[in-house]
């Protein structure tokens, strides 16, 4: 895909292909209200608060509520590099719908778990929820096996991989260059 900037890498290729998705104009600038949209459509799990603060470090000062591409690419790289908004492992995931199945029975009631979504942590929206449901709930039993519903969810994104493969090649670049030999005055 042709975007008008030089890409470094295969992280940078695939940050950018999930920025220009939201690019509506074809200007390399998106709504702020979208960084949120491109993050998850990258596979990463952030939380509002990491949201706005990619927002903040991304922010155009020309053109307040718009991200340009190359401060996102830049910032976001490093982010993912560092492992930030990594989805939990499938036995994390399982380690805590445990917690809340005290009766063992693996699977929790759609009431029960739509109440903890929406009052407990970080709230999910009726909207976040109603999206969710189709994934979660067994349609025979109208319940939520947990089992299933966290094997619907452990793809592990691919840009976690392809991130930590830039982050070595990095290093080793870095190490080589602390290596070249010294040039002598003589």
């Amino acid at each position: 895909m042709e975007v008008g900037v030089t890409l470094n890498n295969e992280l940078e290729a695939q940050i950018s292909e999930a920025f220009c998705i939201f690019d509506t104009h074809g200007d390399k600038y998106i709504d702020t209200r979208n960084v949120g949209n491109v993050l998850r459509f990258l596979g990463c799990v952030p939380t509002e608060k990491e949201v706005e603060e990619v927002v903040k470090a991304t922010e155009s000062t020309d053109y307040p509520g718009e991200t340009h591409i190359l401060k996102f690419i830049a910032h976001v790289s490093q982010l993912l590099m560092d492992r930030q908004m990594e989805p939990a492992s499938s036995e994390k995931l399982l380690e805590a719908f445990e917690i809340l199945d005290p009766e063992n029975k693996k699977y929790l009631t759609k009431e029960y778990f739509g109440k903890l979504m929406a009052e407990e942590g970080e709230p999910f929206t009726q909207e976040e929820l109603d999206a969710m449901w189709p994934v979660a709930i067994d349609p025979i039993t109208g319940n939520i096996p947990f089992t299933f519903y966290i094997n619907q969810l452990r793809h592990k994104p691919k840009i976690f991989e392809i991130a930590e493969v830039i982050k070595e090649e990095l290093a080793q670049a870095e190490k080589e260059k602390g290596k070249k030999p010294q040039q002598t005055m003589f």
